[in-house]
């Protein structure tokens, strides 16, 4: 039995089971009507009658929640070229007034927090406190980029000639693609959409096809808030498939830049296409996230955030810790306070008080998981616990599992996208970074222990080889203030805080002259 909400040129079905929360959300997020699969602004959603049917499933119950109808070509074209024709005009904005409106969308975001919080554990599966902290984390980065739009800096510096002033300044780059994962399915577009706006740039966002109602819920809040300020273009939307809608913005020089959020194989195709065109690329890729414990670390403070770090998401973030690096005289201390805080973690439906860990994303994550860990098995992993389907709980739920774990392991090297913890052992402190480094990511990573020297030692150029580097700190759950990103095959590029600003503009260098002379550099003398 089915029950129908309309939507704006085609009807949204919303399965029984979950159909009057479903309902509900949409009410308090304030939305009447939900997009057809593109949209550029309050007046711009696009409806396609031959668009194909995306369909939305909860991942704890597998049920659907609901189908929309995705972008055809011709509906993509239609956004991007409405991005392009609004940057003409946003760009000349002055900053401060780019950052009044994001201001504006961080309240409205935090009007609805709760809802669209729930709304994202609904859809992705993570647990409710995860979907309040990726929302929260939207409205932190308003509040970072509001007062960006006042810090654009550039530099002055001294001419050898006189009479001469050199200074750089930045000027937007232009329309920026943003395509982003389904583990984090708000909070990574804010990131880039944020600090893009109030350096001048539109955007056209590309949402992982797993969580295509999150997109259109921010959207529609975008899409108010753009009201408010008579705008429309500067954030836009198209749903649809990566081999169709992501291949196009890649390929796409209407799109100066385009940030990309997967796996190192997508991005590795992602990077070859943008580069050809002579575009500019932030890659945000794979990580395989070391976690060292020293011989003097605080065990119970390094269990608090292994536990986090590894479970949180049921492992699906790119930051998820993936591997312990244990001294031997703690390690097997260490492990066994593991195991047992492994064995209390409650697994079920995230939207429930008291539940750690929600289900994967899908039936083909599970598959995934049961596969890595026959290969963990037969490269000599020994599982101390878990490990298994929980298919009584959903069809998409598996167990946490720690596995004891030879370093030298073939599978070590590779990220399985799932809560799988290795534990491996280390005797000197060169050994362990070494251990560490030794695998193709480079993105999150971090050292327990309480000796300064050491702590710096790992923080420096021969120490971890990351583009985060932590001590008592695990590698999870980074703040906004600085740059997001890592080295290696994680990509190179860096989103959020700092100076990441940068990406999404264009340096130029200007000289000015006030000499009424032609002295040339290097003194030269070219002619009378």
């Amino acid at each position: 039995m089915l029950r129908l909400v309309r939507l704006a040129g085609c009807a949204l079905d919303l399965w029984r089971m979950r159909g009057a929360t479903m309902v509900a959300l949409l009410e308090r997020l304030k939305i009447k009507d939900v997009n057809p699969g593109a949209c550029t602004g309050p007046d711009g959603w696009i409806a396609d009658p031959r668009g194909e049917r995306l369909d939305s499933f909860n991942p704890a119950t597998g049920e659907r929640i609901a189908s929309v109808v995705q972008a055809t070509p011709a509906a993509y074209d239609s956004v991007v070229q409405r991005a392009v024709e609004r940057f003409r005009t946003w760009q000349m904005v002055p900053a401060p007034k780019r950052g009044q409106f994001i201001r504006d969308l961080g309240s409205a975001l935090r009007e609805v927090k709760e809802p669209l919080g729930q709304l994202v554990t609904l859809e992705m599966g993570k647990i409710t406190a995860e979907g309040w902290g990726e929302v929260q984390e939207m409205i932190d980065i308003c509040d970072f980029a509001v007062g960006l739009s006042r810090q654009l800096y550039g530099v002055t510096t001294h001419s050898e000639r006189p009479g001469h002033r050199m200074y750089e300044q930045w000027h937007p780059l232009g329309p920026v693609g943003i395509i982003t994962a389904f583990n984090f399915p708000v909070a990574v577009w804010s990131w880039n959409a944020a600090i893009a706006a109030v350096c001048g740039d539109t955007t056209v966002w590309k949402p992982a096809s797993a969580v295509p109602l999150c997109a259109i819920a921010v959207q529609h809040i975008v899409n108010r808030v753009s009201a408010d300020h008579g705008l429309d273009g500067v954030f836009n939307l198209v749903i649809g498939p990566g081999t169709g809608v992501g291949e196009r913005m890649v390929n796409d020089s209407r799109l100066p830049l385009v940030s990309f959020t997967g796996s190192v194989i997508q991005g590795r195709r992602a990077a070859e296409l943008i580069a050809r065109r002579l575009g500019r690329a932030i890659l945000e890729l794979g990580g395989n996230n070391g976690l060292i414990v020293t011989e003097d670390a605080d065990l119970a403070l390094a269990l608090r955030a292994i536990l986090f770090g590894a479970v949180g998401t049921a492992g699906q973030r790119c930051t998820t810790t993936r591997r312990i690096i244990a001294h031997r005289t703690i390690a097997a201390d260490l492990t066994r306070r593991l195991v047992k805080a492994y064995e209390q973690v409650t697994i079920g439906d995230p939207t429930k008080d008291g539940v750690l860990m929600g289900p994967l994303v899908d039936e083909q994550a599970v598959e995934a998981t049961i596969a890595a860990l026959d290969t963990i098995r037969a490269q000599g992993g020994e599982v101390l616990v878990g490990g298994r389907r929980r298919p009584e709980l959903g069809p998409c739920f598996v167990e946490p599992t720690i596995v004891q774990m030879p370093r030298q392991a073939p599978v070590v090297r590779e990220e399985t996208f799932a809560p799988i913890l290795y534990v491996m052992e280390y005797d000197a402190l060169d050994e362990a970074i070494a251990i560490h480094n030794a695998v193709p990511q480079g993105l999150s990573s971090a050292i327990f222990t309480t000796n300064l020297l050491t702590a710096e030692r790992f923080l420096s150029a021969i120490g971890s080889d990351c583009g985060m580097a932590n001590v008592n700190v695990g590698t999870s759950g980074a703040e906004i203030g600085l740059g997001f990103g890592g080295e290696k095959e994680t990509g190179g590029g860096r989103e959020s805080g700092s100076d990441a600003w940068k990406l999404y503009m264009r340096r130029q260098s200007n000289v000015i002259n006030w000499s009424g002379e032609l002295p040339l550099a290097q003194g030269i003398e070219f002619g009378s």
